[in-house]
């Protein structure tokens, strides 16, 4: 007896929605071909203002040229930084927007891609040679000694530091980064060019 006792809740959840069949079923979204990268949805968020003032943490990475650096290494400038690996699907779904942002802001705003495979560089640099990115360059981090140190949050994280190397908000999740509401939220910190850049 005790071994149905154990399955019963388990059971119980496997058939929990079996009562729901009188509501509508959701429209199926068409399939996504192999050359597609999956939808990334317009609106951002949430934004995480928490941690607003906060240095970065001073784990190091590796830069395209194998130098060890790390994120003040860049102050001086707005930095955003974007966690991400080859194996995360929203990661690679919001990689050709991050990629328009960094071309489009060039000079204003620097964008570090850094990768925490924990197969490192040869991972990356497959995956890199298979896209068509124009101004991102693979920063590489496969201990992902800046995600512990930032939390340990899911991929991807995004965290725009100011010039002065402070955090402003960071985003959890693939965003639309040349959507009208990354250019807002860049345009609220006074970069970009969102609609309330003057």
């Amino acid at each position: 007896m005790r071994p149905l006792i154990v399955l019963l809740p388990a059971l119980m959840l496997m058939f929990a929605g079996c009562d729901r069949q009188s509501a509508p079923a959701p429209q199926p979204k068409p399939a996504a071909t192999q050359d597609s990268a999956p939808e990334v949805v317009e609106i951002m968020g949430p934004v995480d203002r928490s941690h607003k003032g906060e240095a970065p943490p001073q784990s190091l990475f590796t830069a395209p040229n194998g130098d060890q650096v790390r994120i003040s290494d860049f102050k001086g400038q707005p930095v955003l930084l974007n966690l991400w690996a080859t194996w995360c699907g929203p990661c690679i779904a919001e990689m050709p927007a991050l990629d328009a942002l960094a071309t489009r802001e060039a000079g204003r705003i620097l964008v570090l891609a850094v990768s925490q495979d924990m197969k490192g560089k040869p991972a990356v640099d497959r995956w890199w040679k298979e896209q068509t990115i124009k101004t991102l360059l693979p920063y590489l981090d496969p201990k992902a000694d800046l995600s512990f140190a930032l939390g340990g949050g899911s991929l991807p994280t995004t965290i725009l530091y100011d010039r002065n190397g402070k955090e402003l908000w960071r985003i959890t999740g693939a965003s639309q980064w040349d959507g009208e509401a990354a250019r807002e939220l860049l345009a609220e910190a006074g970069l970009g060019h969102g609609k309330s850049a003057s």
